[in-house]
């Protein structure tokens, strides 16, 4: 039992996302004790989380219970609570639950939240895409409004009710865009026969001239011109000036009434960076040296979204999902390959982290990107040049994202849900879930993304 280990070097991973869970699977049968604090008891596979939000998968087909995942792992263990703080120099990591985690290795995998870009309104009158009560609030607020569409007889009520606007024209916001189009055209136009489907707007903001910036521009366009097929409005080159209840403003003046918005524009780091005092760059993603290590705080690493890896000068590691996986394998194995005595007087150099050096430094590996659009729609830029569209992109997109998801079990519903979908065109989680007032609008606080 990992409780009753107390001789050997006690690691410690702050966030159970993508970049935490691979650290922390790598460490298997490594004379570590392992603990993974997080501020939930679950996994997100935070890829698909749009299909929770667009009615496609219910939220237990993509969440794991963290305790389960490390069942068969002897020396580790997950725990839930909240990181407040962290004494670097009696090295103990301070959480709101319970008393102090003693560490000699510390990986801090928190992950970022949605970047509101100082646009007023956006915390009060949004929703982000981050967590799984994010996307159940959106589908229960989405369906409420449909509700009240079809009860109403108010034309400019009816129309804010069923309009929804996404800004962020990257990879979450073309698929939320691409999702929400799809549930308008056939479930709910059968469920609201009262409602003039053809009437309802999916728009998707984007703020540069062109949808999903980091792709090739061809790949751009296509999205783009798909989209437009689906019925969805882009709007490209447009700046949001301000969110209220029921309307975006833009910056040239134009307003679009909607009462659903979803803000899909970008991430900023994690307000427990700020609490722990660390340096960060512009965008406030920790510093870090080549070794993923921060400099000045010994035994203390950084991965994923809240890491500032470089991949060479100017250029940092994407916020991605292999980014933050790499990163955990390459710390884990710097623990595992160079596990040294890590008593702080022995500090100094590189062996600040307890760890010989003899690993290397952490080299970024592009496994490409991907965005699904809708039904037999996807693009796909891999290294090298190789650029996929339409059928073979969207089976590829499939094949990857099922073997990302965690447990066997969440796959089979995953491809369950999917192949029913494909078949009927319909969407099985049209439920509204009324928990803390989702279902009329209301957000929830910024929750980490924990890659």
């Amino acid at each position: 039992m990992v409780g009753a280990m107390t001789s050997v070097p006690k690691v410690v991973i702050v966030g159970a996302g993508f970049g935490g869970l691979a650290a922390a699977k790598a460490l298997a049968g490594v004379p570590v004790e392992v603990t993974v604090v997080d501020q939930r008891n679950h996994h997100t596979f935070q890829p698909l989380l749009y299909q929770v939000a667009t009615a496609g998968l219910d939220v237990d087909d993509i969440c794991y219970a963290t305790r389960g995942i490390f069942h068969r792992q002897a020396n580790a263990r997950a725990l839930r609570a909240t990181v407040t703080g962290v004494d670097f120099g009696t090295r103990m990591v301070e959480t709101a639950e319970g008393p102090p985690l003693p560490y000699d290795h510390l990986i801090l995998a928190i992950g970022a939240i949605t970047a509101d870009f100082g646009v007023p309104g956006v915390d009060e009158h949004t929703f982000g895409l981050k967590s799984a009560a994010e996307a159940m609030q959106i589908r229960s607020h989405v369906l409420h409004n449909f509700e009240r569409a079809e009860r109403t007889t108010d034309a400019g009520l009816r129309a804010r009710a069923t309009t929804i606007v996404i800004v962020g024209g990257g990879p979450t916001g073309v698929e939320m865009a691409g999702g929400f189009s799809e549930l308008i055209d056939r479930p709910l136009r059968r469920d609201f026969p009262g409602i003039d489907a053809d009437r309802a707007r999916v728009v998707l903001v984007e703020g540069q001239d062109r949808l999903l910036g980091s792709f090739a521009p061809r790949l751009s366009d296509n999205a783009g011109r798909r989209l437009e097929r689906m019925g969805v409005e882009v709007m490209l080159a447009t700046q949001v000036a301000a969110v209220e209840a029921d309307c975006v403003r833009f910056v040239d003046g134009t307003t679009i009434e909607a009462n659903t918005v979803v803000w899909a524009a970008g991430v900023r780091a994690h307000p427990l960076v700020q609490a722990l005092g660390m340096a960060t760059t512009r965008g406030g993603r920790l510093v870090v040296d080549d070794r993923l290590q921060v400099p000045g705080y010994p035994g203390v690493h950084a991965i994923g979204d809240v890491a500032a890896a470089r991949i060479e000068p100017g250029e940092l590691v994407p916020q991605v999902a292999p980014g933050a996986m790499q990163g955990g394998r390459y710390v884990a194995k710097r623990i595992a390959d160079g596990l040294a005595p890590t008593d702080p007087s022995q500090a100094g150099g590189a062996a600040d982290a307890g760890l010989v050096d003899d690993v290397g430094r952490f080299v970024y590996t592009d496994k490409g990107s991907m965005a699904t659009i809708g039904r037999n729609a996807a693009v796909v830029q891999m290294p090298g040049g190789l650029k996929i569209t339409g059928f073979p992109g969207w089976v590829a997109w499939l094949g990857l994202h099922l073997l990302m998801l965690v447990g066997f079990r969440n796959r089979a519903n995953v491809l369950v849900n999917w192949a029913w979908s494909y078949l009927t065109y319909d969407r099985a989680s049209r439920l509204i879930i009324e928990l803390d007032g989702e279902a009329t609008g209301s957000r929830s606080s910024p929750a980490s993304a924990d890659r």
